[in-house]
């Protein structure tokens, strides 16, 4: 069957659901805005309308740093429907990252808040000839102009969206290196829609939670797509609330949310003992989160969260916890018709059951891959090997395999170290830190050591700033509670930890 393209999608959609609520928006200030699929389809329009008067044409890119609000999500659709590609980014950009971003995709328009047009327009400088400024509510999207009707529009393009159109680069988190554009297609927005509606068992009466960041993968790829495809609805918060988030979401009458480890860890230490919990449906979490933190926040949700895996460059999640009674340590099994394998890192051949290896993903690039990185054909070369069977995509995560094939995720490649031989997951050390007593949340880096080659070395968050915990403490905890070679060697206490907007740690820029 010939690929379809993302705007297909949201087209279908609209014909199929046009008096049915799509969008839900919240705002910081507690105001609730709301778009049925037919109201927000003539937003796009002259969304779309406004971006051609700009001079965007198929091809073009629009650079787009902003928060989470209806103006993020109509640029995205409008850059569709023209065959033009999106650079969603980080907000909180500085000049130097704006700088640096806008000189790789050479926009036609660059889109940012009024709240941060300063810093914006001094990073674009000259590369950005058409510069938008919106107030990040839902005025941006209700006070657009319409240069042209959405008859002129269509009767003016030049041929419609095909499946191998470029549709967004997405720049990596940069936990341990400089970002990298990872090139999306109309196709791959397409694919991911159907799958990940039904890996979530979506149906249009279903309404997602989203609160985590627009210009990440994880809301448009688990969330929004998949919405559009079935034709269900979208609660979107202008930002991320720990303390608000289950009332928030009871307000809002949600059914599905997508986390990751860290958010839940938040919302577990700013939710108070006196909330009731709530009844959700589904919950997809990613990155480790430990057994006890697992326990409470499926307590608080009312559902046991499914731990799923994927990535930016894998567009659909590999594989996801599918059973009856899903744990906090499993990412489960592969989804719909991926194919894997786990390779020795060394060798390159098949790992044995339950021995770590780095995880492999077959598919097609620009379909259920992505399509490579952004100007960089030696890093995409040296990601894909392309065989009988296809093309492999090596992902440089560890996970480990059981004899049923049920996959556990250990780390990044470089988020091993080995401790006098042994091998320790750095990213399985955090996640039991975090649940030391006084501990809100740790990163874990290797340190060289004279004896043991590398050993671990915890920096710690405290959950009480004023009572925090004591090294002593938590060298007991580490005894009682983690083997020889994953204790830390020593305990530092910061303020906060540096994260990716995705919640990711920076290893690198820990304790610089």
């Amino acid at each position: 069957m010939k690929p379809a393209t993302f705007w297909h999608t949201w087209d279908s959609a609209v014909g199929r659901h046009t008096d049915s609520v799509f969008l839900v928006f919240r705002t910081e200030s507690g105001e609730v805005c709301q778009w049925t699929y037919g109201e927000f389809d003539a937003v796009v329009a002259r969304t779309a309308g406004a971006l051609r008067t700009a001079g965007v044409v198929p091809g073009s890119s629009v650079h787009v740093a902003l928060r989470n609000c209806p103006a993020f999500v109509a640029l995205w659709l409008a850059a569709s429907r023209l065959g033009a590609w999106l650079v969603p980014v980080d907000p909180a950009s500085s000049p130097r990252d704006i700088a640096r971003q806008t000189r790789r995709v050479q926009p036609t328009v660059g889109v940012c808040a009024s709240a941060r047009e300063a810093v914006y327009r001094e990073g674009a400088g000259d590369q950005v000839p058409t510069v938008l400024v919106l107030a990040e509510d839902a005025s941006d999207v209700n006070g657009i102009e319409t240069p042209l009707s959405c008859t002129d529009l269509m009767e003016s393009d030049e041929r419609a969206p095909r499946p191998e159109d470029r549709l967004a680069v997405m720049f990596t988190s940069g936990t341990t290196s400089e970002p990298k554009g990872v090139v999306l297609t109309q196709a791959n927005y397409a694919h991911v829609a159907t799958v990940m509606a039904e890996a979530a068992r979506l149906r249009p009466h279903h309404r997602w939670h989203v609160t985590l960041p627009l210009f990440h993968a994880n809301a448009q790829y688990y969330c929004f797509a998949p919405a559009i495809a079935v034709g269900a609805s979208v609660a979107l918060s202008a930002a991320f609330s720990a303390s608000g988030w289950v009332p928030h979401a009871r307000e809002l009458q949600v059914t599905h949310a997508s986390l990751f480890a860290a958010p839940i860890r938040m919302i577990l230490a700013r939710t108070s003992g006196e909330e009731p919990p709530l009844e959700l449906e589904h919950v997809w979490f990613a990155q480790s989160l430990g057994a006890e933190h697992y326990e409470r926040f499926a307590r608080l949700a009312g559902t046991r969260p499914r731990q799923l895996y994927g990535m930016t460059e894998t567009v659909a999640i590999v594989s996801a916890d599918s059973s009856a009674y899903p744990v906090h340590d499993v990412i489960g099994t592969p989804v719909a018709d991926r194919r894997i394998r786990v390779t020795d890192p060394v060798s390159g051949n098949p790992a044995a059951a339950g021995a770590t290896g780095e995880l492999q993903v077959l598919g097609t690039p620009g379909r259920d891959l992505f399509s490579g990185y952004l100007d960089d054909e030696e890093t995409t070369t040296d990601a894909f090997t392309t065989g009988p069977e296809g093309t492999w995509f090596a992902t440089g995560d560890l996970v480990s395999a059981d004899v049923d094939g049920v996959l556990h995720f250990t780390g990044r490649l470089d988020d091993v170290i080995k401790v006098s031989g042994e091998n320790v997951s750095l990213t399985e050390v955090e996640a039991a830190v975090a649940q030391a007593p006084g501990v809100l949340e740790a990163a874990v880096v290797g340190m060289p050591d004279p004896v043991r080659d590398t050993v671990p070395v915890a920096y710690i968050v405290a959950r009480d700033p004023n009572e925090p915990p004591h090294a002593e403490g938590l060298d007991q905890w580490a005894a009682r509670n983690l083997a020889p070679a994953a204790r830390p060697r020593a305990w530092h206490l910061i303020d906060e930890l540096p994260r990716t907007s995705a919640g990711k740690i920076r290893r690198f820029r820990v304790g610089s």
